[in-house]
């Protein structure tokens, strides 16, 4: 089996892994928090269970598309498939600003009917701990989550540990709430509804920070300036090759694309114009990654 492969069929396992093992935190925390939210009479944690009800519903997402994006070079896409890798991404980022603003929206209707003089409901014990359980679990993960996405390159596996961050988020303005509601008596139990609005902006720029990048690649931006110029020094370093030009980048997934055009001598024979932009190739894929796509076209120095 080729390098490469092991390199992918590693990365895969990984992703798979770390998404499988926040799959079965999230099917814990789900059925704990609706268990607590019931028994201890807490809306704001049976709200705080359909967070995590999202979270599992983006793991899924997550090891869908992660192995199509992985899948080779095909008929019907030359590229390959890293797009569906940022439409998973896409998707979580959605899903966070969803939730995000069901959260926003909740608790606002929470103020509201308390300035109206109604008298909200006071929840059990058994809410409280599980709210500060879910604090623990969910950044535990969220840590673990982005250092294997940072390692495999993999958006929609970052994506998926900032959604464990924004549960994290929720529980704490749910822990708030629910400790202010039972430790400081019935006048202060809005401050439930009130962490709820304040965290649910949190989660809103989280799901933000996801989305622009995401659609960025999808509407093909290039990439940033620091790293095109980086490109031009890259090929202006290998000997004989001028005037890096009409470079266009942009990224598929975890991949990057490069086209350019570079000046080399018209007197040189085509073997030593190849070399030459072989040793561009080889030096580009150790800066960008060997799955980078480049394409090299030469014209003869004027």
């Amino acid at each position: 089996m080729a390098m490469d492969e092991i390199d992918k069929n590693v990365r895969r396992k990984k992703i798979y892994g770390i998404t499988l093992m926040g799959s079965a935190v999230n099917v814990a925390l789900v059925l704990f928090k609706f268990i607590a939210g019931i028994i201890g009479h807490s809306t704001a944690m049976i709200a705080d269970a359909v967070h995590s009800l999202s979270d599992l519903a983006t793991d899924v997402i997550v090891l869908v598309f992660v192995r199509i994006s992985d899948k080779p070079e095909d008929k019907g896409h030359d590229y390959g498939h890293g797009k569906y890798e940022t439409f998973a991404t896409l998707l979580i980022g959605v899903a966070l600003f969803l939730v995000g603003a069901g959260i926003l929206w909740s608790g606002g209707t929470q103020i509201y009917a308390y300035c109206q003089g109604e008298t909200l409901n006071s929840p059990g014990w058994i809410a409280l701990w599980a709210a500060l359980f879910s604090i623990a679990s969910k950044e535990i993960l969220f840590h673990y989550t982005r250092i294997v996405g940072k390692k495999y390159d993999s958006p929609a596996v970052i994506a998926n540990a900032w959604h464990h961050r924004s549960d994290a988020f929720s529980s704490i303005g749910t822990a708030v709430g629910i400790g202010g509601a039972i430790l400081l008596g019935e006048e202060w139990r809005v401050l439930d509804p009130l962490a709820a609005v304040v965290v649910s902006f949190f989660i809103i720029h989280v799901s933000i920070k996801q989305l622009v990048p995401c659609l960025g690649e999808l509407m093909e931006c290039s990439l940033p300036d620091d790293e095109e110029r980086k490109i031009n020094d890259i090929v202006l370093s290998v000997d004989g090759v001028e005037e890096p030009h009409h470079l266009r980048t942009r990224r598929i997934g975890n991949r990057t694309a490069i086209d350019l055009h570079v000046r080399m001598n018209g007197d040189l024979p085509l073997f030593e114009a190849h070399y030459r932009a072989t040793e561009i190739e080889q030096k580009l894929r150790e800066a960008f990654g060997s799955d980078t796509y480049i394409n090299i076209h030469v014209e003869p120095k004027k």
